[in-house]
């Protein structure tokens, strides 16, 4: 192509830039034989072959400058579009990781607490819950200074409840304030920092209430309340089990989890983590484990009421019963017929083990109360389990485990009050 074509191109493409770049200069076509070199020819006096050399030099200088202003946009727009990103990552809440509701986890998997970021709303409800927990806490103190007319104990109930009220009213300023879409994330910040230190201070205060009521407080009427769900709340049997070839195991419970308790006790042995398991996951009904062998149980017991609960099992045949308030609710066989409960193990309470004494998840951890648990390791007669129902006075404890303050250790912060539920339900 000759030069005098390219410089036809040229003119073409950028006669717009040109005109505001190089004001009224215009261009004229001249022919050149086709074997005169361009820059030697003679050309009419109004181009010189100079003038078309300074021409292309500034055409070329022109797209350079328009190319590195391209790029400099380029930069600009993506900078700008990562500042959006991160302003959008901080505005909003992340999303938190779906729950898994069975009861198995795939190996290897790990429990985690509080490793996802929380929103106002999840921190709300977790004040919430809290506030929920402080305020049961609170009806146990009412209840013991009515039964010992405590001066000092009715003192610190009403500052106490004055305490409660004012936190309630601040939560309930915190929930409009989010429907209405009000408040800087300063304010917001500055008011959940006194909300928590509000919290943590009335937590204090009972906690203080609590141990000037321990000294007096039978080691077998007491009550462990599990207020939230979590991998860390649980009480641990000091003792290890001996192998049974039977048992009965009777409990009292309180609860109004949804959609289900979670698990009340679990009992791991080396190389089996479902030697003995009471559990209710998900939507469905609450579970017996036997060597990770289950049956169904007819339980009815998340309505906020206490409810007496008792389960037998015979090594022979696998034969099962399950009785709650003192009836016979279900029973049947073939679960892990043959099948001795295997010796020194760990008993916990309030969490479901994956591994020996570990492995929790708080999406299967006990939500609510329990009180008297024991276990045998012999099947107790329908007689037998009515008169524990009941309270009758001829009802006995446990041979194996016996419920008793000195028979366990309390982690991760279960609350443990002095607690009858047989004179609660009479």
């Amino acid at each position: 192509m000759s030069i005098a074509l390219k410089l036809l191109i040229l003119q073409f493409f950028f006669m717009e830039g040109l005109s505001q770049d190089f004001g009224q200069t215009q261009f004229i076509c001249t022919s050149v034989p086709k074997d005169v070199d361009l820059c030697a020819a003679n050309l009419p006096n109004t181009v010189s072959a100079e003038d078309l050399k300074s021409t292309v030099m500034q055409l070329r200088e022109t797209v350079l400058q328009q190319k590195e202003t391209i790029m400099n946009h380029k930069e600009t727009i993506t900078e700008l579009t990562s500042k959006l990103n991160r302003c959008e990552s901080q505005s909003m809440p992340e999303a938190g990781s779906a729950r898994d509701g069975g009861r198995k986890k795939e190996p290897g998997s790990k429990n985690t607490m509080g490793d996802v970021s929380k929103g106002p709303t999840d921190t709300l409800t977790q004040m919430g819950r809290t506030l929920q927990s402080l305020k049961q806490r609170l009806e146990n103190l009412e209840q013991y200074s009515r039964s010992n007319n405590s001066t000092q104990a009715n003192t610190l109930k009403q500052l106490l409840q004055n305490k409660i009220d004012d936190l309630e009213r601040q939560v309930l300023s915190r929930v409009n304030s989010l429907e209405e879409g009000k408040g800087s994330l300063r304010n917001e910040t500055e008011q959940r920092g006194k909300v928590e230190s509000t919290l943590t201070s009335l937590h204090q205060r009972i906690t203080e209430l609590e141990k000037g009521q321990k000294e007096n407080r039978p080691l077998d009427k007491f009550q462990l309340t599990f207020p939230l769900r979590t991998n860390y709340m649980y009480a641990k049997v000091k003792k290890s089990l001996p192998e049974m070839y039977a048992f009965t195991i009777c409990m009292w419970l309180r609860s109004n989890a949804s959609p289900s308790v979670g698990t009340p006790f679990s009992y791991a042995v080396p190389g089996q983590a479902n030697e003995l398991v009471l559990i209710g996951w998900g939507n469905n009904p609450m579970e017996i484990l036997i060597n990770d062998k289950m049956a169904k149980l007819p339980f009815i017991i998340n309505d906020g009421k206490w409810h007496h609960i008792c389960v037998t099992w015979t090594t022979r045949d696998g034969v099962w019963e399950a009785f709650q308030d003192g009836a016979m609710r279900g029973s049947g066989e073939n679960l892990a017929p043959y099948h001795p409960i295997k010796a020194h193990g760990v008993l916990v309470l309030g969490q479901e083990q994956d591994t020996l004494g570990g492995g929790f998840d708080a999406t299967q951890a006990f939500v609510g109360t329990m009180a008297n648990l024991n276990l045998w390791d012999r099947k107790l007669s329908s007689a037998e389990i009515y008169n524990l129902a009941t309270c009758s006075s001829k009802a006995q404890v446990g041979n194996v485990f016996s419920w008793s303050e000195a028979n366990l250790d309390i982690y991760g912060g279960v609350s443990k009050w002095t607690f009858e539920p047989c004179r609660q339900i009479n």
